[in-house]
């Protein structure tokens, strides 16, 4: 099939713009990359220009002149052809240990900046000194958060350590200091409002499955229908966070809400899909779910989809149930990483009474 891309300006941004002939399969496909977007001006799909989508739809790595919706030429800027290959070779390492989708993409991305920061220096010429500026002069500078600046730190460690030869001393360059910031929980009686909110029945059941199982939301769009054990009341979370398998308890109730959605959508392959069969639902679409059901509430907060999982385990630990247990069913690798619960739970902290009270 005659697939052709080139870069437009869009808005004022820049976007690669993919033409082929008229094509279902290809369309709904489209609509699933990240970013896709289709223009009624332009009549042609287009993505963000960024190095990984030029490598895939095989940009050249030369100057590119960019045509406006006013056929208006401008000159955007060329890709490095060695830096793709860099980037290309990273990835295939990064895919052949079996790293998640997100993590390669995140890492890739994250690598692609720095190696274009310093496109003047050849990647073997860049030293830790370089990687100390990079953090003042454009992390800080920019004011980007320190959990970006420490997946930078993994992705340039990994590539210098792993793939390439370099004056760099991978143990030598330092992790920010990561603030302690606490989960954003929300009570039980906004949850329970909440999750009164949808009227689809499929939007329904995905919410509160993410909270009655402390799922992620790329977790739960994941499920495939035999990850269900009705009989035994559980749910079969596959290759969650760190390629981990887990076993969550499903409480009857949502069992319920399962077996009523099974009836009316008839899923075929995942547990949630969309409009296409076999096809898992949008992360996306998912997050709309959860804005139109807030819209409805009283609750002012910025909820996100995440917010349902850390209220679960806080609620959890509220109910009495061990830590140890808590940290299998969200599956996390350290116990350290439950304990924040801790600090957010207002079972004990609403029992100290104030020496205020005592005067």
């Amino acid at each position: 099939m005659d697939i052709k891309a080139n870069i437009i300006k869009h808005k004022n941004e820049s976007r690669i713009a993919v033409q082929f002939p008229i094509n279902n399969e290809l369309n709904q496909r489209f609509k699933m990359l990240d970013g896709a977007k289709w223009s009624r001006t332009l009549k042609v799909w287009h993505l963000p220009d960024n190095l990984e989508n030029r490598i895939k739809f095989h940009i050249p790595e030369t100057e590119q002149k960019t045509i406006n919706p006013n056929n208006k030429i401008i000159l955007s800027q060329p890709v490095d052809v060695q830096l793709a290959e860099h980037i290309t070779k990273f990835k295939r390492w990064l895919l052949s240990r079996r790293y998640s989708p997100n993590t390669i993409k995140t890492y890739s991305e994250a690598l692609a900046v720095f190696l274009n920061y310093y496109k003047e220096k050849s990647v073997n010429e860049i030293t830790n000194n370089d990687i100390i500026a990079f953090n003042n002069d454009y992390i800080i500078a920019k004011k980007l958060s320190s959990t970006y600046q420490n997946q930078m730190v993994n992705a340039i460690k990994l590539f210098y350590s792993k793939i390439q030869d370099t004056k760099i001393n991978v143990q030598l360059i330092h992790r920010p200091k990561i603030a302690k910031v606490l989960p954003n929980v929300l009570s039980k009686e906004e949850v329970k409002e909440l999750l009164e909110k949808p009227t689809n029945l499929k939007h329904k059941a995905m919410l509160c499955l993410i909270y009655s199982c402390g799922l992620r939301s790329g977790e739960l769009l994941s499920l495939r229908m035999e990850d269900v054990d009705s009989k035994r009341n559980l749910l079969l979370v596959k290759l969650g966070k760190g390629m981990k398998d887990r076993i969550v308890p499903l409480s009857p109730r949502i069992l319920d809400i399962l077996r009523e959605y099974y009836k009316a959508y008839k899923p075929q392959k995942y547990l949630f899909e969309g409009q296409i069969k076999g096809e898992r639902y949008d992360e996306r679409s998912l997050q709309k779910v959860l804005k139109f059901s807030l819209a409805k509430t009283k609750i002012k907060k910025p909820v996100t989809l995440h917010w349902l999982r850390h209220s679960f385990a806080t609620h959890l630990l509220e109910g009495g149930t061990d830590l140890r247990f808590i940290q299998e069913i969200l599956g996390h690798s350290s116990s350290r990483t439950t304990e924040i619960y801790t600090h957010v739970s207002t079972k004990s902290i609403q029992k100290i009474i104030s020496p205020f009270d005592t005067l």
